[in-house]
């Protein structure tokens, strides 16, 4: 069986992540969905609700799971038994830093290889933190985030722009118009 592992801090899944996800899928046997948690990062969510909001969103999937884990990934590989991480890119500057990071992965194990995927180009420009922001300031999420997931974000925002998150929380938005 051949198994990969989609590392990322997830916070929130876009339609970008979900896109590699889906791709990835019909590559490998297993398709594991590795939330980390990363110290450098004030996340919205924490890692127990990033993992459920992944869920929800590739539930119709039978070949994916959803862990969370921290430290070292190579360590994360070899508790899954996986040989395959799998790397969205979004653009030249993605590539620099991935490849760094998947030369410093095998060499720690030279067992495991670094597949990257290029982002649909519908998709180039999308990420959590700009995700984050647009919600942050009352805009429309819709088409950057899974359906499913778009009440659980916006109530988050909502929630913590009174905890100090944003400086602005939603108002008079409906679910069907984000």
């Amino acid at each position: 069986m051949k198994r990969a592992v989609y590392p990322g801090s997830f916070d929130p899944i876009t339609n970008g992540h979900l896109d590699i996800i889906e791709r990835a899928a019909k590559v490998f046997d297993e398709v594991i969905v590795a939330v980390l948690v990363n110290p450098d990062k004030k996340g919205l969510f924490d890692i127990n609700e990033r993992v459920m909001l992944i869920k929800k969103c590739v539930s119709k999937f039978n070949n994916i799971r959803v862990e969370g884990f921290s430290g070292l990934l190579i360590n994360f590989m070899k508790q899954t038994e996986s040989s395959v991480i799998v790397k969205g890119l979004r653009a030249v500057s993605d590539f620099e830093y991935e490849f760094q990071m998947a030369l410093m992965n095998n060499k720690l194990d030279p067992n495991i290889e670094t597949v990257f995927m290029m982002t649909n180009a519908k998709y180039s420009y999308l990420s959590s933190s700009s995700v984050k922001q647009v919600a942050q300031f009352g805009g429309c999420i819709k088409d950057l985030v899974p359906n499913d997931i778009i009440d659980d974000i916006t109530k988050k925002i909502n929630n913590m722009g009174e905890k100090g998150y944003g400086s602005y929380k939603i108002t008079g938005v409906s679910p069907r118009d984000i």
